[in-house]
């Protein structure tokens, strides 16, 4: 783990290099674990929505993905999401985004993870 110091040094350096944007979209299948069985999410995006960069988050340069699990309904909405990974920083603007996400009608729900990629732009 980092201690105070550590964290400062690299916020400063991240600050001072000061380039920051919203990087890719990836839609994975949710890993499965032990005694656990869940669908993969096999739908195609109709409408993807890209997140919008929170503006203290770029003031205090933090990168990072954000995942969230969700389930799409048969018609194609988010049922549900739950966050399972990301900076608190970043995870409205990623669940914001997906609201307006719409997948494919398929003829079951299907879960999976989402993960929005906060970093530096090249």
């Amino acid at each position: 783990m980092f201690s105070p110091g550590k964290r400062w040094v690299t916020a400063s350096l991240l600050a001072v290099l000061g380039w920051m944007a919203v990087g890719v979209v990836v839609l994975r299948p949710t890993p499965v674990r032990a005694g656990e069985h869940e669908e993969q999410l096999t739908r195609k995006v109709k409408n993807k929505v890209a997140p919008t960069y929170p503006d203290v988050a770029r003031r205090m340069s933090i990168t990072g993905t954000v995942r969230v699990l969700v389930v799409v309904t048969p018609g194609g909405t988010i049922k549900s999401t739950k966050v399972v990974g990301g900076h608190p920083l970043l995870v409205n603007a990623a669940l914001d985004a997906l609201k307006r996400w719409r997948f494919e009608p398929g003829p079951d729900e299907n879960t999976g993870i989402v993960e929005f990629k906060f970093q530096p732009q090249e």
